[in-house]
């Protein structure tokens, strides 16, 4: 072979290892790319993780599901003749989009009486400061049968004591008073640990079936992405219909 087609021959072999270099280099630099991307996204999930729950494995088969929704001591706002089409909110008392939902719930409650069952589930989030208060307050209520009156009064005064970085035990307590409750039997319930785990086992409950927010809906045990009365309503009548 001459000395030129050699050199030529070397060149093209120089060329062809450099490009092999660059690819290689490049299928690195993308490969740690996507991993600080990963670990970006795990350090934000971690910051807003009071907000956030990760699932802890495969999502529950559907009679799990049923089951977990709704058990025996969960509180119902009201309940069905026949049982047939049941609503289910996974809420926080001091959750703003909870009260913007609650009057759709209710004006829901008054059209299907007698029509659909209403169940109420406590998913308190950890960074709102009084919602797991809130939610002993109602619970204690409710060991006094006056679960309604309770969780109908924190939605009425939620702008009075929500979003704010103070206890509002004395606030509830008033409202307890309100309610005309003996007061002894509700001071016990509210310090009660057993009260704080009858909370906890909803909130175990709503991580189980996937809930990350509140509020979070479920008809007959499918989640209910609805945001109007209308969403709701068209959704019950099929519901009703089947």
């Amino acid at each position: 072979m001459s000395s030129r087609k050699q050199s030529k021959a070397e060149n093209r072999r120089a060329r062809l290892e450099a490009e092999l270099a660059a690819k290689r280099r490049r299928t690195k630099n993308l490969r740690l790319s996507l991993g600080m991307v990963g670990a970006v996204v795990l350090v934000v999930a971690t910051v807003l993780g009071v907000n956030v729950f990760t699932s802890g494995g495969d999502q529950p088969t559907k009679a799990a599901a049923d089951s977990t929704l709704v058990r025996a001591d969960s509180h119902r706002l009201q309940t069905a003749k026949d049982g047939k089409v049941t609503l289910v909110e996974f809420l926080d008392f001091e959750c703003e989009s909870c009260r913007a939902h609650y009057p759709v719930v209710e004006r829901l409650r008054k059209e299907y009486a007698g029509e659909i069952t209403v169940v109420a589930r406590y998913f308190p989030i950890p960074s709102h400061f009084n919602a797991q208060r809130a939610a002993r307050a109602v619970e204690s209520a409710a060991q006094q049968g006056e679960y309604e009156a309770m969780y109908e009064k924190m939605f009425e005064t939620q702008t009075q004591w929500g979003e704010k970085r103070v206890p509002a035990d004395a606030t509830f307590r008033g409202f307890a008073e309100d309610l005309g409750l003996d007061m002894e039997k509700y001071d016990k319930a509210y310090d009660d640990p057993a009260t704080l785990k009858r909370i906890q086992q909803d909130v175990t409950d709503g991580e189980k079936l996937g809930v990350q927010a509140t509020p979070t809906f479920f008809l007959d045990g499918e989640r209910l992405e609805a945001g109007s009365y209308e969403d709701f309503k068209g959704a019950i009548d099929a519901a009703l219909e089947q």
